[in-house]
């Protein structure tokens, strides 16, 4: 049902686990072709384009792609009140971990009248993209739109895949998702063309271009992501979830192939990994897996994203080779089930999200951690990080000096100004100080 890879006893540098690390076929770069094309045609032709494209990959053509009002509000008064519950739940708490991201205002003085202050400046107006494929997903409703408002962002569109049962609407209770958070501006569309209308904009729908775009999504989504990227910013390259657990003898066996299953769940392409120093501990796993998989209720798609190249158990000497092993790997989310977490995790340098100890699934972070579930993907770890409320502010350098400052640095001015053959730059600080003609 999933491959095993043995490292034990190999080399555990960065330039061999790279080759030995287990990705999907399908990569970025392979649907970036595709995804390119379908930016370039909404560019193009806007509405028409959009129209097409949900027709073509959703099944159905929205009768309107800009959602009405009344569609948000009605879905909100339908929403199903656990449902409503728990995502005002997971609001607060979001809201909470989201407020405590906004870094603070600093002061920096270099003597009298010579100061620098460094302000965190949200942008204009964001795009924020909600999936809508294989499920449905009022979480990262939840997950874009509350940091962005933390951040202070003032215009706000939302974005999610028309659905086939519902006549070319978006799903119902992403409606009310947005409705509870106030967000009026939604749109029916999906894949790598609702990125680019983000990025574009689109007149005829009064959609305007936004300064960043958020979410996650499939490859295509990802890959999208990175091509508009410079033209606006991004969150990072969310793509097909991954999972990767770290665990020892003393973990649950059941428990870890539940979790192993759980991510399994969002997708054929999405991995789950396991990385293990104990043989006994990771056939036990695999035992676990089949009855686990045959009764859950996406059993197919979970059979085929454990069988696929992405994932593996993952046998390594220690769990310091375990920690090496995923600071390449570079995982979404990264769970620790060991019993000595204290000493693993300093080691750990390269993770979307971690969860720690057995009673902190993944699960809980997509819904109710107060983490963010917008994470990188694909060894995007490694450099970026997950969705936050800093995503939507930009820091600020705010300049300002007297008379008596600038004149204490003028020389030093002068002089670097002269080493890099760029006078002017000093002289325009020396004129400061010359005496004016006399008319």
């Amino acid at each position: 049902m999933i491959q095993t890879i043995d490292l034990r006893g190999r080399a555990r540098d960065r330039a061999t686990l790279r080759r030995l690390i287990p990705r999907p076929i399908l990569d970025i770069d392979v649907a970036s072709s595709s995804a390119r094309d379908l930016i370039g045609d909404v560019s193009e032709r806007g509405e028409s384009a959009l129209l097409e494209q949900s027709e073509r990959f959703d099944g159905v053509r929205p009768q309107h792609v800009r959602v009405n009002a009344d569609a948000i509000d009605a879905a909100l008064a339908a929403l199903d009140p656990a449902v409503r519950a728990a995502l005002e739940e997971a609001i607060r708490r979001v809201r909470a971990a989201s407020a405590a991201q906004v870094p603070v205002a600093t002061r920096t003085e270099f003597g009298s009248g010579a100061l620098v202050e460094q302000r965190w400046h949200p942008v204009e107006r964001v795009g924020l993209y909600v999936p809508g494929g294989k499920a449905v997903y009022p979480s990262s409703v939840v997950m874009n739109v509350v940091p962005a408002q933390v951040a202070g962002v003032r215009s706000i569109a939302l974005a999610s895949p028309a659905q086939r049962q519902y006549d070319g609407a978006v799903h119902p209770t992403i409606l009310a998702a947005a409705g509870l958070l106030g967000i009026t501006e939604v749109y029916a569309m999906g894949g790598a063309g609702a990125i680019g209308a983000f990025a574009h904009g689109v007149p005829s729908i009064g959609l305007e271009p936004v300064d960043v775009v958020t979410g996650p999504g499939n490859i295509f989504v990802a890959a999208a992501k990175r091509l508009v990227k410079g033209l606006v910013g991004i969150d990072s390259e969310a793509g097909t979830t991954e999972i990767l657990v770290i665990a020892d003898a003393s973990a649950d066996a059941r428990l870890v192939a539940a979790d192993l299953v759980s991510q399994a769940e969002h997708d054929e392409a999405a991995a789950s990994l396991l990385v293990t120093d104990s043989a006994p501990f990771a056939a036990a796993v695999e035992r676990e897996l089949p009855a686990i998989v045959a009764s859950t209720a996406h059993s197919e798609r979970v059979a085929t994203a454990l069988g696929g190249p992405q994932s593996a158990v993952v046998l390594v000497d220690d769990l310091e080779a375990a920690a090496d092993f995923s600071n390449v790997y570079g995982p979404e989310h990264l769970e620790l089930q060991v019993e000595d977490v204290a000493a693993l995790l300093p080691l750990i340098h390269s993770a979307g999200a971690v969860f720690v100890g057995p009673h902190s699934p993944v699960s809980l972070g997509d819904y109710l951690a107060g983490s963010n579930h917008v994470l990188p993907t694909g060894g995007g770890a490694r450099f970026s990080s997950g969705l936050g409320a800093f995503t939507f502010l930009r820091p600020q350098q705010i300049v300002t000096y007297s008379e008596t400052a600038l004149e204490t640095v003028a020389p030093h001015i002068v002089a670097l100004s002269t080493a890099e053959d760029l006078p002017a730059h000093g002289e325009a600080v020396t004129a400061r100080f010359a005496p004016r003609p006399v008319d």
